[in-house]
């Protein structure tokens, strides 16, 4: 008996290979992206996780680490490192204790309010972590803040994100609203808005640094005149942020004019021209026009200016070294000390715990605000 066996041939070979290929090419495609992915973002992701639970110790051409669990992380809430992460605490009084008292009341009538109008497990449990990030927020506000303790790193970082990136807005919006009208040189001004964006960060913080000196800056002369020339804005906790935040506000202002600019000017002008002739007012038809036609970018540009706020480091950094003291000293500055000083499991707890509260309130933000603003489109 013979086998009849049957020998592909060259053409059917390259057939099949042609065919798996194109079945395969999304994937193909694909597959640089994420291997990429996987070894500049999601690695060290996984190798940060497991650092933030060790203790980091060098040696001779060589290293060690030490699986400590969460004590990288209790250290930074009830440890050494309280009063540098949360701050120092002070006993409340009646006042903190009737203002955290009405906190938690409206926290839990707002959690109320959702269960009785539309009750959904997913949505309850992330406004259950929402509210008790929040009551946790507004607790170490009473005691550090009002209470007169000591303010650390997570408060500052909110200060920067919250206060600097409301007002950032809104210069941004009245200087979009500005050059969107038809006046003369209108192309000019946008030129020169835009331009603190083409500087770096160390560059706008070099800037500031120079313009705020009061003995030899350029406003010395006025500071003189006034009597302020011995007075130093950077030895004071609270004008050392307000020069933070100033600076910060230079830098990424433009960010937001141009976003809302374009946006503008993409309304539709059928709308404009009608209220036009049915005698509405400015504000009127900011309010009832406008404001419904970009506050969806709005929405979104103010949640990308949030994501990257949580970042800022070049500003406090160069502008006061974190100073007076740790004054001004943000989340990103504090783990960049951290590792600097080979701390590097200390460094990636506060690393993790800055991913943690940005990702809760970028997200919090986007389903209660971005979410809520595409009702206008």
């Amino acid at each position: 008996m013979v086998a009849n066996v049957t020998v592909p041939n060259e053409t059917d070979r390259q057939e099949r290979v042609a065919q798996w290929v194109d079945r395969h090419s999304g994937s193909i495609m694909v597959l640089p992206a994420v291997l990429i992915l996987l070894a500049f973002a999601i690695f060290p992701l996984i190798v940060s996780a497991y650092l933030s639970l060790s203790r980091f110790a060098l040696f001779a051409g060589s290293f060690k680490l030490t699986f400590i669990g969460l004590y990288n992380y209790s250290r930074l809430f009830v440890g050494a490192q309280q009063y540098h992460f949360l701050g120092t605490f002070k006993p409340f009084g009646p006042l903190e204790l009737t203002l955290f008292a009405v906190g938690i009341v409206v926290l839990l009538a707002w959690l109320a309010r959702y269960a009785m109008r539309g009750f959904a497990l997913f949505g309850f449990i992330g406004r259950l972590i929402a509210a008790g990030l929040a009551a946790g927020l507004w607790y170490v506000v009473l005691g550090t803040v009002v209470a007169g303790g000591f303010q650390g790193t997570l408060l500052n970082t909110l200060l920067y994100v919250f206060v600097g990136v409301f007002v950032q807005f809104l210069l941004g919006l009245g200087l979009a609203l500005l050059c969107a009208q038809p006046i003369r040189a209108r192309s000019w001004f946008r030129v020169i808005f835009f331009i603190p964006m083409m500087v770096t960060p160390v560059g706008v913080a070099y800037i500031f640094r120079m313009l705020a000196d009061m003995q030899k800056g350029p406003f010395a002369p006025l500071s003189h005149i006034f009597g302020v020339s011995q007075w130093s804005w950077a030895t004071e906790a609270w004008s050392a942020r307000l020069m933070v935040l100033v600076g910060d506000t230079w830098q990424w202002t433009p960010f937001m004019f141009i976003v809302l600019l374009a946006a503008i000017e993409n309304q539709p002008r059928d709308q404009l021209e009608a209220a036009h002739l049915d005698g509405a007012n400015r504000f009127q038809i900011l309010r009832d026009i406008t404001w419904p036609a970009i506050a969806p970018v709005a929405a979104t540009v103010v949640l990308i200016r949030l994501i990257e706020a949580f970042k800022i480091i070049d500003m406090p950094n160069v502008l006061t070294a974190g100073g007076p003291g740790l004054a001004t000293e943000s989340l990103t500055l504090h783990s960049f000390i951290a590792w600097r000083t080979q701390d590097l499991g200390g460094s990636a707890a506060i690393g993790y715990l800055l991913l943690f509260v940005s990702t809760i309130t970028c997200v919090s933000f986007f389903n209660f605000v971005v979410r809520a603003t595409r009702r206008y489109q």
